[in-house]
């Protein structure tokens, strides 16, 4: 995994549209980067959804939202047009992406392991480089506050994550 301050790994990769992404075309903006495992399932998307109904607010806060998975193209477009996303979502089917950020990973579940994405997330500065991580997202958290059980959503930590990186970047 990439640590705070490490120079983000360039990428060049296709969107749902085909169109190359890189990120050489970005700096200059701040980027969530968020790697999630498959398109269509239940965890990931809550978080897509999550993250595109909170579009307007990283919006505001100048930054741009992408995602990224090993499903294809044609895939992402399928999944965007179900769940009308508003986002980015980044075909890594050769894996490179997931590799250079060191998302893919082995994994065990009920008792067998097999190799994926981790659920991860990026901030990236405008510098090109990583200001915030964290790995093994839960895109859902719930918390006891004063004997009131409350859902946290993950994109919540990353607009407030993002709002305090803004203040202290220089």
């Amino acid at each position: 995994m990439l640590k705070i301050d490490d120079k983000a790994p360039e990428f060049c990769i296709k969107n749902q549209d085909d169109i190359q992404i890189s990120l050489k075309d970005l700096k200059g903006k701040w980027i969530v980067l968020y790697f999630y495992p498959k398109d269509n399932t239940p965890g990931c998307t809550t978080q897509a959804c999550d993250f595109t109904n909170d579009i307007k607010d990283f919006e505001e806060l100048d930054a741009y939202v992408i995602g990224v998975s090993c499903d294809d193209t044609k895939k992402h477009r399928s999944f965007i047009k179900k769940y009308d996303l508003k986002i980015t979502l980044l075909s890594d089917i050769d894996k490179k992406m997931c590799n250079a950020y060191g998302v893919w990973q082995l994994k065990k579940f009920m008792g067998r392991e097999s190799k994926g994405i981790v659920r991860s997330t990026y901030i990236i500065n405008p510098s090109g480089n990583i200001s915030y991580v964290e790995e093994k997202v839960s895109v859902r958290k719930k918390t006891k506050i004063e004997n009131k059980t409350i859902e946290i959503k993950h994109t919540d930590i990353i607009k407030e994550k993002l709002k305090e990186l803004k203040r202290s970047y220089k």
